[in-house]
């Protein structure tokens, strides 16, 4: 699978999911621009990870909530290297709580981080994608938001409405060649399960048919597929990536 000459943007992608997503379409051939709010120091290594590799990245801070930061953002890549063809809404924050406890700023910074970014970045980018008549939006959802899980309204809330996203922004850019699709995650080894205790891993692991958590690279192979003309005709639909968790 070859995306040679195709430029990407990967917001949430100095580490964890978005940095395995960022390397495989690197070692595809894009020019990826790795998108980071809060931890320069990860984008820089996720980086320099992909020259060493001979791959070619940018790295581009800005927050996916804040519409005039993703604007300025969209422009200056197209500015810079021509065009958008691929965009992957990884960013995402959780803010965990029972409901009943739950901060109303809680669930406001979870759904316009989760959710209202992936809508301002999609905006933004399709604008060029239309142009060209050729694109790839790929929104990173969540098995919380297809099964939900206790302590995670807000986030099995915005993790849900990307799908309904998803299905939407599919129908309206096909007839532009603009493919939209999801990925929903189960528990993939990242900082977040590293810090549950070996108890806790193993309840999780007992539910999951395939007995094991997921590698980020998984995720990553996923969106390679989704990016990739290989994915050419599969628009509005969400590939499940969770060990069986969810079926």
């Amino acid at each position: 699978m070859s995306l040679e000459g195709k430029i990407a943007l990967v917001t949430g992608g100095s580490r964890g999911i978005g940095r395995a997503i960022c390397i495989r379409l690197a070692s595809m051939g894009c020019l990826v621009y790795i998108n980071y709010v809060s931890r320069s120091a990860a984008a820089e290594e996720t980086q320099q990870i992909i020259q060493q590799a001979g791959g070619k990245a940018e790295i581009i801070g800005f927050d996916v909530a804040d519409g005039n930061a993703v604007q300025d953002a969209c422009k200056k890549i197209i500015t810079e290297a021509g065009s958008i063809d691929v965009l992957v809404n990884n960013a995402g924050i959780t803010r965990d709580g029972l409901m009943a406890r739950m901060k109303e700023s809680e669930w406001d910074e979870v759904i316009n981080t989760n959710l209202k970014g992936a809508f301002l970045c999609a905006k933004a980018a399709s604008r060029a994608m239309m142009k060209k008549k050729w694109g790839r939006i790929i929104n990173i959802s969540s098995v919380s938001g297809v099964a939900g899980n206790p302590g995670q309204v807000n986030y099995s809330a915005a993790k849900a409405g990307l799908i309904g996203l998803t299905k939407s922004m599919a129908r309206e850019y096909a007839s532009r060649n603009i493919t939209v699709n999801s990925v929903a995650p189960g528990y993939i080894e990242t900082e977040m399960t590293n810090l549950l205790d070996e108890k806790t891993q193993q309840q999780i692991k007992a539910e999951i048919p395939l007995a094991a958590f997921g590698r980020t690279e998984d995720i990553a192979g996923a969106v390679a597929y989704l990016a990739s003309e290989d994915g050419r005709y599969l628009t509005g639909q969400t590939l499940h990536v969770n060990g069986g968790m969810y079926m």
